[in-house]
Parts: C-alpha cells; sequence; structure tokens
C-alpha cells in the first residue's frame, strides 16, 4: 500500500476464534492487529487472483488441446476448481 494512498475505515466483526488468532499473529509479529487484517486481505485477494489465473490458463489449454485424454483431465481439473472435490 502506498503512503500517499487514502485510507478507508471499514468495519469488520470476526469470530471470537479468529480475533484471538488476528491478536497472536499480532503479538508475534510486533505489530497491530489493523496491519496484520491488511495483510491477510491482501494477500487472500493475490490468492484469488492467482487462481482466477490459472483457471483462465487451464480454459485456455482445454480449448487448444487435440489430445482427449488431456481434454478429460483438464476438465476434471477445472470442475475441481469450480466446484471442489
Amino acid at each position: 500500500m502506498s503512503a500517499v494512498e487514502r485510507l478507508v475505515r471499514q468495519s469488520v466483526s470476526l469470530p471470537p476464534s479468529t480475533a484471538r488468532r488476528v491478536k497472536s499473529l499480532a503479538k508475534s509479529s510486533r505489530t497491530s492487529a489493523n496491519r496484520i487484517l491488511v495483510e491477510l486481505i491482501e494477500s487472500g485477494i493475490e490468492a484469488r487472483e492467482q487462481e482466477k489465473k490459472h483457471f483462465l490458463e487451464l480454459a485456455d489449454r482445454l480449448a487448444k488441446t487435440p489430445d482427449p485424454e488431456e481434454q478429460s483431465r483438464l476438465k476434471k481439473e477445472l470442475a475441481r476448481m469450480t466446484f471442489g472435490d
């Protein structure tokens, strides 16, 4: 996050167990719970973006491959990503 960015205040309600874990992470890394929440949110957003990129790459490979075995494998992987195990 750039220092010149305008910050936006948000209110988030956390389950007690999650709040305890956030406080514990903050204490162990000697930072604020707010900073931990920001880092967790940013890493979660990045993970979602990577997952979407991977999904689109698999879909592109499925569209381009002539191999029926590869198509079947890719379809199963896409289905797992979409619907879970």
